[in-house]
């Protein structure tokens, strides 16, 4: 696994879909990601038992996928031959420009795809640069803050943070790992299948597209084992509450035109919202009912210098953290403006570093209560403090419509 390392400001995750204008509708995607297929190699042991529709599936050996013929012909029955969809340029990473639009989003189920090892082995998308190329904004900026030691959360994860897991996707360099937060869905109280991370957790930004095989693991290694223990872990307790595969997946417009692989382009509108579905069906119960719980997002933040404090969790992955753990940091945040047009970002203390990309940044709400204001998006390589965007009208409308598009 390749561990990218540019120099200095790690961006810990990337992003996906956009966030102003209608989402498009796409005929018979929901068919797509309805069907379930199982990886070749995978630990399930059903492949045999599911027939022709689950003989092949998932990773060619060059990097591309393949989809089992016994899946295209249950498509073709829908009318929609996935090989000529978008011209088959969905499963191909060598596109000068792979597919970057909401309407273009697929991520069909490979069962059994994200086992124990493959999890274990994402890498943290890190992405740095010289926090000199971060002058050039007119807006406001406080003094770096005091570097704050993040602390390991004590086990089990999911008495005191239910709502917290982990983000797994495919990109070009490699199996890659996000953190993200189960949020409530208004269109389904009680009921969410929503959860919140970073743009640059499912979309590259400006120069690329959408990752593949996104997933996320809420309490993921629940029980908080060292990284000895989760190499010889079965996959249900290394993911007690389950698989949960993006059937849908939206970033700002901002992320998809300005975001970067490095420094702080994009960074104001690094937010993402995936909708889940269970990889196997399960009991029918929603990400929300199955965890027992589910953050409301605070879209009408007070201004930064009005909040009291934040505390950011994730799963840091890149040294001296393995991603196995889970961690928070507690500070009182100050200002970062990335550019004078841009929204002036929160940036509070942390020693969290690649892996917590997309980790939820939790604040006491008006009625009390915690809610989400923000996510990690930017931080120096060296470690010492992180960034994350002010959730605005840009954040909400991304939010409403993934909500409105799964309305009951």
């Amino acid at each position: 696994m390749r561990r990218i390392r540019p120099p200095f400001i790690a961006r810990h995750g990337r992003g996906a879909r956009r966030g102003t204008a209608p989402v498009p509708a796409v005929v018979g995607l929901a068919v797509v990601l309805a069907l379930t297929v199982t990886a070749c190699g995978s630990d399930s042991g059903d492949a045999a038992a599911d027939g022709p529709a689950s003989a092949s599936a998932a990773d060619g050996g060059d990097g591309k996928i393949t989809i089992p013929d016994g899946l295209k012909d249950k498509l073709k029955e829908h009318g929609i031959d996935i090989d000529k969809w978008k011209n088959g340029a969905w499963k191909n990473w060598d596109k000068d420009d792979w597919l970057r639009e909401a309407e273009d989003y697929v991520n069909p189920i490979i069962e059994g795809l994200w086992d124990a090892d493959r999890m274990r082995d994402a890498d943290d998308p890190e992405k740095s640069v010289d926090t000199n190329d971060l002058t050039g904004d007119q807006g406001v900026t406080d003094p770096t803050p005091r570097a704050v030691q993040a602390k390991a959360v004590a086990p089990d994860y999911h008495s005191s943070v239910p709502e917290a897991g982990k983000v797994f996707f495919d990109a070009p360099e490699g199996t890659m790992v996000c953190s993200a937060t189960v949020v409530a869905d208004p269109a389904n109280p009680g009921k969410s299948n929503l959860v919140w991370t970073a743009g640059h957790c499912v979309h590259a930004g400006k120069k690329g597209g959408w990752y593949r095989n996104i997933a996320f693991v809420p309490s993921y290694n629940d029980a908080a084992r060292s990284s000895t223990e989760v190499e010889n872990a079965p996959r249900a307790e290394i993911a007690p509450y389950g698989v949960w595969w993006g059937d849908w997946a939206q970033t700002s417009d901002q992320w998809i035109r300005q975001g970067g692989a490095t420094g702080g382009d994009g960074a104001p509108y690094d937010f993402a919202v995936i909708h889940v579905t269970p990889e196997k069906g399960g009991s029918g119960k929603s990400l929300e009912e199955t965890v027992g719980s589910a953050l409301p997002v605070d879209f009408d933040a007070p201004a930064v210098t009005q909040v009291e404090s934040i505390t950011a969790t994730g799963y840091p992955a890149a040294a001296p953290f393995d991603g196995e753990t889970m961690y928070q940091c507690q500070d009182a945040p100050g200002r970062l403006s990335i550019a004078k047009a841009d929204p002036t970002m929160y940036r509070i203390g942390c020693t969290m570093t690649g892996g917590s990309s997309g980790g939820g940044w939790v604040t006491t709400g008006a009625d009390g209560n915690p809610a989400l204001i923000s996510n990690t998006s930017i931080g120096p390589v060296s470690s010492g403090w992180l960034a994350g965007p002010r959730l605005g009208e840009v954040a909400k409308g991304v939010y409403d419509e993934v909500s409105a598009k799964f309305a009951r």
